[in-house]
């Protein structure tokens, strides 16, 4: 049986800007936690070699991190989208409360263009980016503070980045067990069926 008309219609998403600044932002963070791993790994150190090499592109690939986001803010969809990630309702404590009882009826996790999940992982990472990158330049310019500051800095920055590591291998598994998640990130547009049955209270 063929989908009813209205729910085979595609909706638009994601802008061409928002889906530039995810690609860009998750190039750059994949050569981050890659190149993080062969500073850590001895294994990986053993095998890549170069260190200096690998220590100067994980240093501006660090840097260059909040570049994609900022150039971005020039689109008013990105702004319209951050705006929505921001902000926490009622519908957004109800659908924590069915993940923490791991109920996963759509009816029992309301959402609107981003669910409470997407939400608190966007402000995560956010965070987390910018005091890697605090901690990074302490680091890397190494007369600009006290031994102290700079000690624990790269306390901070090492196990941050373990963190990251985990939270982004389940952002990334969460995304390869939603296909029509993965189509909207790569093409803008969804299915009105998957955008009712995941994201109710989303008004396109």
């Amino acid at each position: 049986m063929s989908p009813r008309p209205d729910t085979a219609v595609a909706l638009r998403r994601f802008s061409r800007t928002e889906r530039w600044v995810h690609r860009t932002t998750a190039a750059l963070m994949g050569v981050c936690v890659l190149t993080a791993a062969c500073l850590y790994v001895p294994q990986l150190a053993e095998l890549v070699g170069r260190r200096a090499l690998v220590v100067t592109l994980h240093q501006w690939t660090g840097l260059a991190l909040p570049v994609p986001v900022l150039a971005g803010l020039a689109s008013r969809a990105l702004r319209a989208d951050l705006g929505h990630l921001n902000r926490f309702g009622p519908h957004d404590r109800t659908w924590l409360r069915a993940a923490l009882h791991r109920d996963k009826r759509p009816t029992s996790r309301p959402a609107g263009k981003f669910n409470a999940g997407q939400k608190l992982y966007a402000s995560w990472i956010a965070g987390a980016t910018l005091v890697m990158l605090g901690t990074g330049l302490m680091m890397w310019f190494t007369h600009l503070t006290p031994l102290l500051w700079r000690t624990s800095a790269t306390f901070v920055h090492d196990w941050l980045a373990l963190t990251i590591g985990i939270v982004l291998a389940g952002h990334i598994g969460m995304a390869l067990a939603d296909p029509e998640s993965r189509r909207g990130m790569r093409t803008g547009k969804v299915s009105r069926e998957w955008a009712d049955r995941q994201h109710s209270l989303w008004r396109p």
